[in-house]
């Protein structure tokens, strides 16, 4: 992983004030890493303001919703003032939050590749296995360790964007000693598996289910797609949502090399999913249409019905498959 910028430390240390902003549909890695930063920097002598835009539909994630702001408040003095932005390259992403963001210097604290314009102090690490680990690494940067609280949290996003540390590969040495540190600092690996994994709903289990009655096989069962229409969550509601047990499941059909779902979210509008075992580099894919993330895990919105959307998807995805 690389070192964390100089540039990055100057920032806060010459700021007093910081909105803390994290990608709309926020994930486990997306808020705890903004909790663990907001944390810290009030601890140096920030003032802090935690937005999201939400929605918070993940089950794991729900008992942090009240912690966050929905709106940037004003403040008295913006030329010490400054933006945060974590797990995300791209103001774009962020939602109906930014609207409410007065003008203020950015800097983007982020694991996934970008095209889009730098901000002022920039620290974006690719080869970083979740932002949570990149907050701990600024933390240590700048001579502190986490609380208890904040190493539970960093644990969290750790254990979110690494499948509870089952994506890690032969290269995973670094992360797992951060990991390890962590735990040493309180985090519960124990308590934290029960939170990511437990408090699912029947009917969340339910939708599981018919979604994977739909999985159909593509390119000789290399590739396994399947989707979840408006029916679907106005039957079971959406507010518990499960993907990745989801693809873990799909994933580990003999023979899947990558797989994608679909999710209607209205008449003409989709979102999409992807997972790649190793070969497939499903961003690229997504790029194509959008999208973004991941070499192995990616997403998108698109226009369309669900049908029209698979058909494109699944061509998409020839040159990987025909020889």
């Amino acid at each position: 992983m690389e070192k964390v910028p100089q540039s990055l430390i100057d920032y806060i240390e010459r700021h007093d004030c910081f909105y803390v902003l994290g990608h709309r549909e926020p994930d486990g890695d997306c808020i705890g890493s903004q909790l663990a930063l907001s944390s810290f920097l009030k601890r140096i002598g920030k003032r802090v303001h935690t937005l999201s835009s939400g929605p918070f539909t993940r089950s794991e994630i729900l008992l942090y919703e009240h912690r966050f702001k929905d709106e940037a408040p004003p403040e008295k003095d913006f030329e010490r003032a400054a933006a945060l932005v974590l797990d995300c390259s791209s103001m774009g992403r962020i939602g109906q939050v930014s609207e409410t963001m007065p003008k203020v210097p950015v800097a983007f604290i982020d694991h996934h590749s970008s095209d889009e314009p730098s901000g002022e102090a920039d620290y974006i690490d690719k080869s970083a296995p979740a932002v949570t680990v990149m907050v701990f690494l600024l933390m240590k940067a700048m001579g502190q360790v986490p609380t208890k609280d904040e190493a539970e949290l960093l644990f969290f996003g750790l254990a979110t964007d690494t499948g509870f540390f089952r994506h890690l590969d032969e290269r995973g040495a670094e992360t797992l000693r951060i990991a390890s540190q962590l735990v040493e600092a309180g985090a519960s690996p124990k308590r934290t598996f029960q939170e990511i994994n437990g408090g699912k709903t029947l009917f969340s289990r339910k939708l599981l289910g018919e979604i994977l009655m739909r999985v159909e096989p593509c390119y000789g069962g290399k590739l396994l797609v399947s989707y979840v229409t408006l029916e679907d969550q106005q039957r079971y509601g959406m507010a518990s949502r499960d993907s990745d047990f989801l693809y873990q499941i799909i994933m580990g059909i003999a023979g899947c090399e990558a797989c994608f779902v679909v999710k209607q979210e209205a008449e003409d509008s989709c979102t999409v999913g992807f997972r790649s075992k190793d070969r497939i580099d499903v961003a690229a894919i997504a790029a194509r249409f959008g999208g973004g993330g991941h070499r192995l895990a990616s997403g998108l919105s698109m226009q369309g019905s669900v049908d029209s959307v698979l058909d494109r998807l699944v061509q998409a995805f020839a040159g990987e498959f025909e020889e």
